[in-house]
């Protein structure tokens, strides 16, 4: 027999489990379906910064305003999802890397956006001591933090279900057709129907498009994180850099968490990845030399989670340019955590009014496709 709802998202993600709560705020009956289960992949083992600093400025309205949900997240979800506001800051390693800061920051003021501070070589020692003295200065965002992402996932997951949204894991889309107005999803565990799809996939999302004849260029990526052995407190806020790779916190446990987006090996059919042990010394020797207080620390583990990435590092949010009620949310290129409230409520506004409070223009699904307007060829792919 074939089941109902008003919407069918695929993906139980943040993003999804977001997307489903926030449609079921708004009385809408969404059905969620996860593959694994919800928190599987990228939204349960990334590094769980909730960072505003350093976006994309196309992202800047996305991120401020999800913000503002992470600091009522209990309110929320039930659950203060392990969220702390320490700050984090943009560490500059040289003063080309300074001038860069600058320029960013007053980029930024010109947009009518405050939350990110140049802060000279005397402030960067206040607020982060045990950086090493070589460095100028940096940006923070005060307001910014950490949360655990695979509880934020499930508490997403459990509000869901507790306003009404029905959730399925263990169940993978075979098809989808759309016929007289509703879509028609074959799934491992039968026949599903509604008449919006949402497709928050993650490192799948590209072939539900494809599904859809909306093929993206989308990269599944295998972004790693370490994780040390507890050491004696020494950081509060969460450090990241830009001109090497590394972000790096503390938990309250002592033991430190090293990440910042060296890549290994993606191996989605077997939901499995292999790390690269080589860009992980890299990452270990960044740390050696910006924190010595680091170099007796011992690293206990590593891993990576499976994660889409656009080729211009910004994700896919809104309707199908190819299929009538298919609205997409994906390809948030390994820093898509600290969105995930916020636009899973764009997301839902978006689907119950058809219009959007915030920009989505920059992220629309075609802006990939090289149009052929002198020849009259069919477009293709960037």
């Amino acid at each position: 027999m074939t089941k109902t709802a008003d919407v069918i998202v695929v993906g139980g993600g943040i993003h999804g489990c977001s997307t489903a709560l926030h449609l079921a705020l708004r009385g809408v009956k969404p059905l969620l379906l996860e593959k694994d289960y919800c928190g599987r992949h990228a939204s349960g083992v990334n590094a769980g910064g909730v960072r505003q600093l350093a976006r994309h400025v196309a992202e800047v309205p996305l991120s401020v305003a999800s913000m503002e949900l992470w600091e009522r997240i209990e309110d929320l979800v039930g659950d203060d999802c392990g969220f702390e506001s320490h700050g984090q800051v943009l560490v500059a390693e040289d003063e080309a890397d300074f001038d860069n800061c600058r320029a960013r920051v007053d980029d930024l003021r010109l947009r009518g956006f405050t939350h990110e501070e140049l802060i000279d070589r005397s402030e960067l020692k206040r607020l982060v001591p045990a950086v090493s003295d070589y460095c100028p200065g940096g940006v923070v965002s005060r307001r910014d933090g950490a949360a655990d992402p695979f509880r934020t996932t499930q508490a997403f997951r459990r509000r869901a279900i507790e306003c009404g949204a029905m959730v399925r894991e263990g169940v993978r889309v075979l098809s989808i057709v759309r016929r007289g107005g509703i879509w028609h999803v074959a799934t491992t565990d039968g026949a599903l129907e509604a008449p919006v799809l949402v497709n928050a996939a993650g490192a799948w999302s590209g072939r539900l498009a494809e599904m859809a004849g909306e093929p993206v260029p989308l990269d599944v990526i295998a972004p790693m994180l370490m994780i040390t052995a507890r050491v004696p407190h020494f950081l509060d806020p969460v450090i990241i850099l830009r001109g090497r790779k590394l972000s790096f916190k503390q938990f309250r446990n002592g033991t430190v968490l090293i990440g910042g987006g060296h890549l290994g090996k993606a191996y989605p059919d077997e939901n499995t990845t292999v790390l690269d042990w080589q860009k992980l010394t890299a990452s270990a020797r960044t740390v050696d030399e910006l924190f010595p207080v680091m170099r007796a620390a011992t690293i206990v583990r590593a891993w990576a989670g499976i994660e889409a990435r656009m080729p211009d590092d910004i994700p896919v949010i809104g309707p199908s340019k190819a299929a009538d009620g298919l609205f997409h949310q994906f390809g948030f290129s390994a820093h898509g955590f600290q969105l995930g409230p916020g636009v899973g409520a764009l997301m839902a506004e978006l689907i119950a009014t058809g219009t959007t409070h915030l920009p989505i223009e920059p992220f629309r699904v075609d802006r990939f496709v090289k149009r052929a307007y002198v020849t009259g060829d069919a477009p293709v792919l960037e």
